[in-house]
This record gives structure tokens, sequence and C-alpha cells, in this order.
């Protein structure tokens, strides 16, 4: 496969061409540091949206257990009185 940078051969994948120059390298360089400081940013998004997730997880888990022990408790109430 020919690299991008002189449209030959690399001798190793992590091999630059000869007619790389310094421009083209910092370029690169910098378009790699912009692209991990997007990703930075969406990691953080995530992870907040991942910590508010769980929060409603656990909060509609409370909401259901507490549902369910008034309906096991209003059963119960209602099979005292029929006498069942």
């Amino acid at each position: 496969e020919d690299s991008p940078l002189d449209g030959g051969p690399p001798d190793h994948s992590y091999s630059l061409s000869s007619g790389t120059t310094s421009e083209e390298l910092l370029r690169k360089l910098n378009e790699q540091r912009d692209i991990i400081a997007l990703l930075e940013v969406k990691m953080k998004e995530m992870k907040g949206s991942i910590r508010r997730l769980r929060l409603a997880e656990a909060q509609l888990r409370e909401e259901i257990r507490e549902k369910d022990r008034l309906l096991h408790a209003a059963s119960a109430g209602t099979r005292k009185r029929h006498g069942l």
C-alpha cells in the first residue's frame, strides 16, 4: 500500500517518507491533537450522561420498590377484609 505522503511504499507502517516536511508533520500532529481534544470532551460528556442515567435508574428502582411495597400492603389488607 502506498504512503499518502510520497506516493511510494513505506519501509514500515511507522516510517515517514523522506519528502515529508516539518510543516506537514506539524500540521498532522496538530490535527491529531485536535481530534484527541474533541474525543476527551466527548468522553467527559458521556461520563456525565452515564452518571445521570445511573442516578435516574436508582430513582426508578426505588419508586418501583415503593410501589411494590404499597401494592403488597394493599393486597394483604384486602385479603384480611375478605377473610382470605
